[in-house]
């Protein structure tokens, strides 16, 4: 049986770099490669997953064509089911080109693609009601996704004691809370990073973004910040956690890796800070390699990662 259902946006990404510059209008830049992998919120948890040995199952929609062969096997060689994948022979599998240039944020080129044909109905009741965990990611460029559907989802999951874990990826002209304040009375964990929290409550400090998402009803709120760590509040709670360092390669699937730490937190019953620096290890590792889950570490690795290195994570009770 699966433990892990992983829903949400699955992309084939083609990473370009890194590069010292973009080239010039007519110039030829040669690199050594422009691989192509799996990504997307539901591929790089499930892959991050499989990398622990927690068996995950990935939900959402690909094209008919070639690029989705290139998520299916990506996903398929960490163990990752796909029998709650569709194909759909209307829009082509997204894809993203990635364009890394040292000493830049990344640059992207999209294809939104199948992604736009997934429902909440295609996520099947019986599978579901026997999982542990469910995970959904990237909410807001899912336009299939039917606010009130996805509430009775979540509180379909509450009733049969499946744990729920919501993350978002918001267009930068998005602003407000667009209906998320109808589902979060039903979401166990919420796990946007700093900009996407800020987008949504229009608050930029990081406790009162999570103090606003805690009144609209989320369980637990953990707001990423990059290589300022993260932040936790549950009830009057209130966890914050730095960052571990590392030699950064490629920070696109940092995020992710966070997430999946988090889903394998629930999954083994660790308390908050077992929880933020598992998912900040997966969350480093993940920016160690090219592309979103090459870097992220197995458990064995994280074992010998926390010989060395240990995260400081204070706690206080809020009044």
């Amino acid at each position: 049986m699966d433990d892990v259902g992983c829903a949400g946006i699955m992309v084939a990404d083609i990473i370009c770099g890194p590069m010292d510059a973009l080239p010039e209008e007519g110039q030829l830049l040669a690199l050594d490669s422009l691989p192509a992998t799996a990504g997307g919120c539901a591929s790089n948890v499930a892959i991050n997953l499989g990398k622990q040995g927690i068996a995950a199952d990935a939900v959402g929609c690909l094209g008919s064509d070639p690029a989705a062969q290139v998520v299916v096997n990506e996903l398929h060689k960490f163990g990752v089911g796909t029998k709650h994948i569709r194909y759909v022979d209307k829009y082509p599998t997204s894809q993203t080109v990635i364009l890394l240039v040292r000493g830049q944020d990344r640059r992207f080129i999209h294809v939104f693609g199948a992604n736009k044909a997934l429902t909440i109905s295609q996520i099947d009741r019986d599978w579901l009601a026997g999982l542990k965990v469910l995970y959904l990611g990237g909410l807001f460029v899912l336009p299939g996704i039917d606010m009130d559907e996805l509430r009775d989802l979540l509180q379909f999951c509450r009733e049969k004691g499946v744990k729920t874990v919501l993350d978002v990826v918001i267009p930068h002209q998005q602003k407000g809370m667009n209906g998320l304040e109808r589902v979060l009375p039903y979401v166990d964990y919420f796990v946007p990073n700093d900009d996407e929290a800020q987008n949504l409550t229009g608050l930029s400090e990081p406790l009162e973004q999570a103090r606003t998402l805690q009144q609209c009803g989320a369980d637990t709120v953990i707001i990423t910040r990059g290589s300022g760590g993260t932040l936790a509040l549950h009830g009057h709670d209130l966890w914050q956690a730095d960052a571990f360092k590392v030699d950064t390669i490629d920070p696109s699937g940092g995020g992710d890796g966070f997430s999946a730490g988090i889903v394998m937190g629930i999954l083994r019953g660790w308390d908050m800070p077992q929880m933020l620096t598992y998912g900040g290890i997966l969350g480093a590792s993940a920016t160690l390699g090219l592309g979103t889950t090459a870097g992220v570490f197995t458990a064995v690795q994280v074992e010998q990662f926390l010989a060395t290195h240990q995260l400081t994570i204070s706690h206080e009770t809020l009044i």
